[in-house]
């Protein structure tokens, strides 16, 4: 080892070969590992985080060579492992070491994954559902047991989710299984350090966690595209500024464009593509295509073979591309961290600045992308919610623990209190836990195939038959997708999914964009969806997918703008001019007010709310309010929601809007409501999957979504009817409450309707109501066909806005 240094000697070699030399944090990471602590690294986009986590490794491996597996990489992504793998052969193969450095995910093949477990790779990449998946083996005690290091990239991507809930339980399994192995975690945007330190350690050990932060970097270079004529009025795919998107990717190497759904991007490559006079080589990435054609379009990538590629989350995290040198985002970004995250995406280095364009699709968005501009020059992130975890993961848990070896009972539960989410388990939850795997529960311990777990007289838990671990093994897994159709062509080339609401409602000869090819069906068969390309005009699918929420701060932000009249000098004519007549004809609500505009139009009275707190929380008051006007004899008729309003509307007019704000309205209408919509069975299908109690997939065939759906249904009508209160019911309560409907955001709202409503009469509709109110009858139109449409309609009642007599 060179003196003054802590690298071994081909390590400082292969640095200054490069002509580089290792940066501040890497080298507080290799000291905190030379101490034999866990470590937090939070350092910028570019700053080589990846590298910073593998080079106390790299430096281990070469000191103290072994053939046993040293460190395990945990990735949200199968992408970025991919990635990560190719960027981490090049320095291992250009400093000559023997240094094996392999990938594990649902891709990998099962050959491979079997000579995996009995010759370790010394470095193994993989997800949280793969690792559970290894710990579920008996040779999992051999494999895991001379363990060094866990390094965990981009760990707030999952953390707080249900995913989180899976890889802390599979940290505490290792504990067990090797004391002494390492925790590391890497991020480029964490706002609560000291969170996320306390969610790695070992029974929530914060003190065992050395924090190391990186240098700042260069600040990004952002701009908001605006368009050639004015800001629209509705919108929110951007679709306006394709010529000017086109032009931004013909000036740049590489572009990435990234949208908020798959949907989205589906059609906005199709936009791009007709604009592309060039003929330039443009690409599509989302989760729904295949892997073939994910890992085609990383390849061209990494290649440099593509100008654009057209993008959803998929790419969101970490992948390196030397080339990329602007990012697009398309409609509005919803949050300060998730816009970061894209942004790193361009000129990946600490000392460049990365280029980015936002795109926003009407004038709320705008206001909503200059506050992301403001919140990421200062420093503002978004808050991450550390939350109890999930008991069907802990199901999933406990039954992978069991495939891997008898367990007693006393000694899980403390290992698994080692994972903060479940440090406050109570042994009256975790033995609840135990009889639901043992037996399904009182309503369903008649059957034989929920009893998966059985005691014995040594007072060990056992799988109850063999045929439960290939079961688990078949299906564990904590993402629950919407039911899905393949796509593919008559040869059997498998193109990627589209969600089965959308394949089903298709007959032969009916056309759909995908995979940035117009298909045109052939036949629909159980699992797949036949195809062959054609010229005809096609539409875009529909997905169902989580829809991305503006979040606390940002929304907090356009609120301050609306009523700093200051700030409207940095916005646009058209912005300023919209604001100002809003200011006069009605009124812009202070941060801490609700606006209330009530008012005519076509026949019908509108009610519009302005709370800000996005489109979940929007989604769930207005079922909730037109419940309480139907029974008030308002005579509702539907309600339109967007991250910044609700809009509803009935037949009668609502004179007192502050009734239908009440609290109240949580604890009747609300519980009322879920427990009698498809809400709730939607979450119990997903915790029943997750729980082992369904399952997605039996040997040699894959179930169809209906018929994963009926099952889960027939299931949660028993459970409701004789027992209530069983594991999974208030693990799916949980779930609808939480995540489904946004109902912190929800509750806070309705908290303070009553002390903060301004409630204003208008003999018309407002300016700040015409981006929510074309919305109406639009909600279930397929994107692109009706953008022309809808402009138009909003231009129209922007006039009727707009006028100040």
């Amino acid at each position: 080892m060179p003196a003054g240094s802590q690298l071994p000697q081909i390590l400082d070699d292969w640095f200054a070969s490069r002509g580089w030399s290792p940066r501040r944090h890497q080298r507080d990471m290799l000291a905190a590992a030379r101490a034999g602590n866990h470590a937090l690294l939070v350092a910028p986009t570019g700053a080589g985080k990846t590298l910073a986590g593998f080079l106390p490794s790299l430096a281990e491996l070469i000191e103290a060579p072994t053939d046993r597996l040293h460190t395990l990489y945990i990735s949200p992504l199968k992408a970025l492992a991919v990635d990560v793998q190719r960027n981490l052969l090049t320095p291992i193969a250009e400093m000559g070491l023997p240094i094996r450095v392999e990938t594990r995910t649902g891709d990998t093949p099962s050959d491979r994954k079997a000579r995996q477990r009995a010759r370790p790779p010394e470095i193994l990449l993989t997800t949280p559902e793969s690792l559970s998946l290894l710990l579920s083996y008996p040779d999992s005690l051999m494999l895991f047991e001379q363990l060094s290091t866990v390094v965990i990239d981009e760990v707030h991507a999952f953390a707080t989710g249900k995913r989180g809930d899976l890889l802390s339980l599979c940290l505490a399994r290792l504990q067990t299984i090797a004391p002494n192995f390492r925790r590391v975690a890497l991020s480029a945007t964490v706002a609560d350090p000291d969170g996320y330190r306390a969610w790695l350690a070992p029974y929530g050990d914060i003190d065992s966690v050395t924090l190391v932060q990186g240098d700042k970097g260069a600040d990004p270079d952002i701009a908001i595209l605006l368009p050639e004529g004015r800001v629209p009025w509705s919108g929110h795919s951007g679709m306006y500024a394709i010529p000017q998107v086109m032009a931004e990717i013909e000036t740049h190497r590489t572009t990435i464009v990234f949208c908020n759904t798959r949907g989205l991007a589906e059609l906005i490559f199709q936009q791009l593509w007709k604009e592309n006079r060039l003929g330039l080589p443009i690409g599509v990435h989302h989760g729904s295509l295949s892997l073939e054609a994910r890992r085609r379009a990383e390849a061209a990538m990494a290649d440099g073979r593509l100008r654009a590629l057209v993008a959803t989350a998929s790419l969101d995290l970490g992948v390196d591309w030397g080339n990329v040198d602007c990012v697009i985002q398309m409609g509005a970004p919803k949050g300060s961290s998730r816009l970061l995250q894209r942004i790193g995406r361009a000129n990946h280095r600490l000392d460049e600045p990365s280029e980015a364009v936002l795109v926003p699709g009407n004038r709320m968005e705008y206001l909503e992308a200059r506050a992301a501009l403001d919140a990421v020059e200062a420093g503002e992130l978004d808050t991450d919610n550390f939350r109890p975890g999930g008991l069907d993961v802990l199901a999933q848990h406990v039954m992978a623990c069991a495939c891997a070896a008898p367990f007693a009972g006393p000694e899980l539960l403390q290992e698994i209190r080692a994972a903060l989410p479940y440090s406050a388990l109570t042994e009256e939850t975790f033995d609840r836990v135990l009889n639901f795997i043992a037996d399904g529960g009182y309503a369903l311990r008649a059957y034989d195939r929920f009893k998966r777990l059985t005691q014995g007289p040594d007072g060990l838990w056992r799988v109850s038959h063999p045929q439960f671990v290939a079961q688990h093994r078949l299906n564990a897994g904590i993402i629950v997708e919407s039911p899905m159709l393949e796509v593919r062509f008559k040869n059997g080339r498998r193109l990627g999914k589209v969600e089965e609401a959308f394949g089903t409602s298709l007959s032969p000869g009916d056309t759909f964009f995908f995979a940035g090819v117009a298909l045109e069906v052939e036949r629909v068969e159980l699992t797949d969806l036949i195809v062959r390309a054609t010229s005809k005009t096609a539409r875009i699918p529909s997905y169902m997918g989580a829809r991305l929420a503006i979040t606390s701060g940002l929304a907090h932000r356009v609120r301050e703008f609306l009523h700093d009249r200051e700030q409207w000098k940095r916005f646009p004519d058209d912005v300023r001019e919209w604001l100002e007549v809003q200011d006069q004809r009605s009124a812009l609500p202070a941060p801490d007010q609700l606006l209330v505009e009530t008012f005519p139009h076509e026949g019908r009275h509108h009610m519009i709310a302005y709370s800000f707190e996005g489109w979940n929380a929007h989604q769930s008051l207005g079922m909730l309010i037109t419940r309480r006007m139907e029974a008030l004899g308002l005579k509702p008729i539907g309600f339109v929601a967007n991250d910044y309003a609700l809009a509803v509307y009935g037949l009668e007019k609502i004179e007192d809007p502050a009734a239908l704000f009440s609290p109240d309205i949580l604890e009747h209408e609300f519980v009322e409501w879920v427990q009698q919509s498809a809400l709730l069975k939607r979450a119990f299908r997903e915790v029943a999957i997750i729980g082992g109690l369904v399952e997605r997939q039996v040997p040699g065939k894959k179930k169809t979504g209906r018929q994963v759906t009926f099952s889960t249904d027939l299931i949660y009508d028993v459970l409701r009817k004789y027992e209530p209160d069983h594991l999974l019911l208030r693990a799916a309560w949980a779930d609808a409450r939480a995540r489904m409907t946004d109902v912190g955001r929800l509750a806070r709202l309705l908290d303070t309707a009553a002390d903060t409503m301004l409630h204003v009469d208008l003999d018309r509709v407002s300016p700040l109501a015409v981006p929510v109110l074309i919305m109406i009858g639009r909600e279930n139109v397929a994107q692109g066909l009706t953008e022309d449409a809808m402009l138009m309609e909003a231009e129209q009642i922007a006039q009727e806005a707009m006028r100040l007599d």
